[in-house]
């Protein structure tokens, strides 16, 4: 079967490079069409469910005979941009297939996912479909964009309500199950322009926006240095600082914008408070600045010993012989917008995540074939 498999995966993953869905502009109606056509013809109940014109998102279901719990396979469809054309060795829309990898855009994040979870569909619909429960599959765009018309949008609108959801990503099929939350917040400051050549005339929004952040870094530098779960952190970055508009002016403006990692027991709301409160208590004019949240999920952890967790564990030991490992995730995924509804969250799929957003990006074949088994025998497990 392996060879067969093979040739499948590879040929389902070259169609998919085929179809360019970068963001910007984040469109994906081609191939969100390309996969909805495969589904129905496997007999799933699809709809192509929109927030946006233009970012499709494919939903498809196929229910068991008996009671069960809900499965949810999700891949995104979008990729990020070709970046430097000139880095790349091969055309990045056309599948190249060379010492066991197939090159190309997306190949690995997250086309490859994609690809087995296409296959994955289509072969538990061969065998007569899950006898219980229900089987979801979902590709969804917006993805690098964070998510807002993709999976936020399929949780928000109630159209997909797993018990647990797998989320196709690079971890050389191991398993990710804990996930950092994080919360973004911008600062601004107020001033008040002068002449460079008498500064004491103005009053200099960029030097209290240093003020602000210095206390902030000093206050994190001790509290965060505690916060601690395995080899998860807590973190804060200042990722992005702009002031003024010309090197003679006292500049009369500054905004800086936060990013906070949090740990899956601490939450956005109170994450968000906390930086309030070390900003007001840094001695500036309440008059003089602002603090604005933007955007944040919180994070989460599928227990060990949970169903899928364990369906994870005990498939990856018969198809491959080996122990299932757990990674650390340093970024975040789709998955956190059900960090709040109790389910089971897990993060599995071939490919390294330092392929990803990477020229001549790559993803294993072998990897792709032992990743559609594995999730082959969980499904089963699951829902037999």
């Amino acid at each position: 079967m392996s060879k067969k498999l093979s040739s499948e995966l590879v040929s389902i993953l070259s169609d998919l490079i085929a179809l360019p869905s970068p963001y910007p502009p984040g469109t994906s109606v081609e191939i969100c069409a390309y996969a909805a056509k495969r589904l129905r013809k496997a007999g799933y109940k699809v709809e192509i469910a929109r927030k946006v014109k233009g970012v499709d998102n494919v939903v498809a279901r196929r229910k068991g005979r008996g009671k069960g719990p809900v499965v949810a396979l999700n891949a995104h469809v979008d990729t990020v941009g070709v970046g430097e054309r000139a880095n790349w060795k091969s055309d990045p829309f056309k599948a190249l297939v060379k010492g066991g990898l197939v090159y190309g855009l997306g190949a690995g994040n997250c086309k490859g996912s994609m690809a087995v979870q296409l296959w994955l569909a289509e072969e538990i619909a061969r065998r007569g479909g899950p006898a219980k429960g229900e089987l979801i599959f979902t590709f969804v765009a917006d993805e690098e964009n964070l998510g807002p018309n993709g999976m936020e949008y399929l949780r928000k609108s109630g159209k997909v309500r797993p018990d647990a959801l797998i989320l196709g990503a690079q971890t050389e099929n191991n398993l990710i199950v804990a996930e950092r939350g994080v919360m973004w917040a911008r600062l601004t400051t107020k001033g008040k322009a002068a002449h460079a050549g008498n500064p004491a005339a103005g009053d200099n929004a960029v030097l209290r926006m240093m003020r602000l952040v210095g206390a902030l870094q000093s206050y994190y530098d001790e509290a965060l240095a505690k916060r601690r779960s395995g080899a998860m952190r807590s973190t804060v970055n200042v990722g992005m600082f702009h002031g003024g508009h010309n090197t003679n002016v006292v500049p009369s403006a500054c905004t800086a914008e936060i990013d906070r990692r949090l740990l899956p027991g601490e939450k956005v709301k109170d994450a968000f408070a906390e930086l309030k409160r070390v900003v007001d208590s840094a001695g500036e004019p309440r008059s003089l600045y602002r603090v604005e949240f933007l955007t944040g999920t919180n994070g989460f952890f599928a227990p060990e010993n949970g169903q899928a967790v364990t369906a994870f564990e005990a498939a990856i030991k018969e198809q491959t012989g080996r122990k299932a490992k757990f990674l650390n995730a340093t970024g975040v995924s789709d998955g956190r917008y059900y960090a709040d509804d109790g389910i089971e969250i897990i993060n599995f799929g071939p490919g390294s995540g330092a392929q990803g957003h990477a020229a001549n990006e790559s993803v294993p074949i072998a990897e792709m074939v032992a990743a559609a088994r594995i999730q082959l025998e969980v499904v089963s497990r699951l829902l037999s």
